[in-house]
């Protein structure tokens, strides 16, 4: 393991750039010297904050008084399983975008819709990562983690996980540390049945149809890009964490209320999207944003909402993490007094705290 680090600015290591320094910085290139890593910290009683690919974090500007593990862990391996079931288990810092593009390429269905976000592997299902009608809960078999609290290593199955909508038992919690993640993926030459429009008009498909995998993977690419949502570091619209804001849901009886919010503020005519969940109805905080009053390109000095979508704020060039939280502040602000509906930060917050305006 290489020798720690002092010092060490943390913002070159995030997409969104913005972070000050950390106490101590220890990369770790397997899984026992993970382990060994973050026990010795505990041991000796220092915070610890566990970095990968930094693509859904905001570090405040004082970094972070700690030790950092920079978790660049790798190694894939693939099990057959029962029938046309692959299992293909993963080191957590495994670049994400790669480990689809192989399975893609190796005829292997079921993560397809996930390419071109940034991150590692072991990130995954700690928000449960999804987009255009899949998620990592849909595949994975176990996720391997280490229990701070009681020492042992452990494979927990899907039902121990908690996963729902952009979160787990992971998110918001130290107790655990990812080491890895198993997926079943189904052996296939065509993808999963689509399940969001906007990529099926991409593929001049309809929900249901099962095209090409290689072409699901590559017209995802396409919607990803026009957004903004691959990250290119020529291009600032892509210095971001992704969605800043998970899009909320509402029950049914706060979905009317939210309903005659909307009528009474853009006419009997106005159609908010929303999309049916289990606990009610989804909405769209994108659309929210901007009708809100809330444009894209809109910006705050150094910071800004994308250019392409109203979801991504954007760290123009010398921005700070603090000028970042105020703009989102004011979106989430303004979303509330015209909707009545609260918005919460999709990325973790590390160093910083969010005072989210409540919903009314």
């Amino acid at each position: 393991m290489p020798e720690p680090r002092t010092g060490v600015p943390l913002a070159p290591l995030t997409t969104l750039r913005l972070g000050g320094p950390a106490t101590r910085l220890d990369e770790v290139t397997d899984e026992a010297a993970l382990v060994a890593c973050v026990g010795e910290a505990d041991a000796a009683g220092e915070d610890v904050l566990l970095l990968a690919g930094g693509s859904n974090v905001v570090i405040a500007d004082a970094g972070f008084p700690g030790r950092v593990v920079h978790v660049r862990t790798s190694g894939v391996t693939f099990e057959q399983r029962a029938g046309d079931v692959v299992r293909l288990t993963v080191q957590a810092g495994e670049p994400w975008d790669a480990l689809v593009a192989q399975a893609v390429a190796d005829g292997l269905a079921g993560i397809e819709c996930l390419a071109g976000i940034p991150g590692s592997a072991g990130a995954t299902p700690i928000q449960n990562v999804g987009a255009y009608g899949q998620e990592v809960a849909a595949t994975i078999a176990a996720v391997r983690v280490l229990d701070r609290e009681t020492g042992t290593i452990e494979d927990l199955p899907p039902e121990r996980c908690g996963f729902r909508y952009r979160t787990s038992v992971f998110k918001g919690s130290a107790r655990h540390v990812v080491l890895a993640v198993a997926f079943d993926l189904e052996r296939s030459a065509a993808a999963c049945p689509l399940r969001y429009p906007e990529l099926a008009r991409a593929l001049g498909a309809v929900p249901g149809d099962r095209p090409p995998l290689a072409e699901v993977r590559e017209a995802v690419l396409g919607l990803r890009r026009a957004k903004g949502m691959v990250v290119d570091p020529e291009d600032h619209d892509t210095w971001s964490a992704g969605s800043f804001f998970t899009n909320p849901v509402l029950t049914p009886d706060q979905h009317e209320r939210f309903l005659d919010r909307v009528r009474e503020r853009l006419g009997p005519e106005a159609s908010p999207p929303g999309f049916p969940e289990d606990a009610g109805v989804k909405l769209s905080a994108a659309w929210l944003i901007e009708h809100a009053g809330f444009r894209r390109g809109r910006r705050w000095g150094a910071v800004g909402l994308s250019d392409k979508h109203a979801l991504a704020l954007t760290n123009r060039g010398g921005a700070t993490t603090a000028e970042l939280l105020g703009a989102a502040r004011e979106i989430a602000g303004g979303v509330a007094a015209a909707f009545g509906v609260a918005l919460r930060p999709e990325p973790v917050l590390v160093g910083a705290s969010w005072d989210a305006p409540r919903s009314v």
